[in-house]
C-alpha cells in the first residue's frame, strides 16, 4: 500500500476504547494490519482485522486514543505488502470426502478431482478471522475462483468441515449453522482455548493442506 493508497484509510472512533481503520481493499487491509502489528506501541489491546477494516482496542490509561489514531495514520503511509514478511506456515490434512465437492466443481467446470488438486496446489493464507472464535477466512494467489454460498444454509455445520464461499476457504473449529460449500473435513484443533496459542490459523499464517486417503 503507497502513500497515496492512504488517503482511502479512513479512521474512525469507536466509542472512547478502539479506533476503526477502513481501507478500501482486503490487500490493502493486509497490509496496513502487517505494519500495525509489527509498529503496535504498549497500550494496544488487540487488533482484529476483517475484509475491509480494522478494529483496533487501546487501554486509554497507557495509549491515548489521540496517539493512537496518530500510530494508524503513519502505519498506512508506510504499510507495504511485504512490511512483516510471510508468517508461519501451517500444514492441514484434509479428507476430500464433503457433501458438496461434486456439485461445487460441476458449478465451477471442473471435475472433483481437478477442483482438488487446485485447492491442494494453493497456498492459502489467513486474511482475517471471525465468525467462530478460531475460523480463518482464507484467501489464495493463485486461486481463481468465486463459489456463490448456499441458497439455504445448514443449519449445522459438523466441526472439521472444510468449505469455499466466495473467494475464500474456511475450516469449521465448531459445530455451527454455515452456508459454505463443503469438500472436505480435517481432525486438525483449530481452536483449542486452553492452549497457550488457543488459534492454530492466526493472520498472515500461511496454509498447506494435505490430502488424506485410504
Amino acid at each position: 500500500m503507497s502513500g497515496g493508497d492512504a488517503a482511502s484509510v479512513v479512521v474512525r472512533p469507536m466509542g472512547d476504547r478502539a479506533l476503526l481503520a477502513e481501507a478500501g481493499s482486503l490487500d490493502a487491509v493486509l497490509a496496513l494490519h502487517a505494519t500495525l502489528d509489527a509498529t503496535r506501541p504498549a497500550g494496544v489491546i488487540d487488533l482484529v482485522p476483517a475484509a475491509r477494516t480494522i478494529l483496533i482496542a487501546v487501554d486509554p490509561a497507557v495509549l491515548a486514543v489521540s496517539r493512537a489514531r496518530a500510530w494508524i495514520v503513519d502505519a498506512a503511509e508506510a504499510a507495504g505488502t511485504d512490511a512483516a514478511g510471510p508468517g508461519p506456515l501451517v500444514e492441514i490434512a484434509v479428507r476430500y470426502d464433503g457433501p458438496d465437492l461434486a456439485g461445487t466443481a460441476e458449478l465451477l467446470g471442473l471435475t472433483p478431482r481437478a477442483l482438488v488438486e487446485r485447492h491442494l496446489a494453493t497456498e492459502w493464507s489467513v486474511a482475517f478471522t471471525g465468525f467462530a472464535p478460531g475460523f480463518a477466512y482464507l484467501v489464495g494467489a493463485g486461486w481463481p475462483f468465486e463459489v456463490p454460498r448456499l441458497a439455504a444454509p445448514r443449519t449445522r455445520v459438523p466441526a472439521g468441515a472444510v468449505g469455499l464461499a466466495g473467494s475464500f476457504c474456511g475450516a469449521y473449529p465448531r459445530e455451527t449453522p454455515g452456508g459454505w460449500h463443503l469438500i472436505g473435513t480435517t481432525r486438525a484443533t483449530l481452536f483449542d482455548p486452553d492452549a497457550d496459542d488457543p488459534v492454530l490459523l492466526a493472520p498472515r499464517s500461511r496454509v498447506r493442506f494435505t490430502e488424506v486417503t485410504g
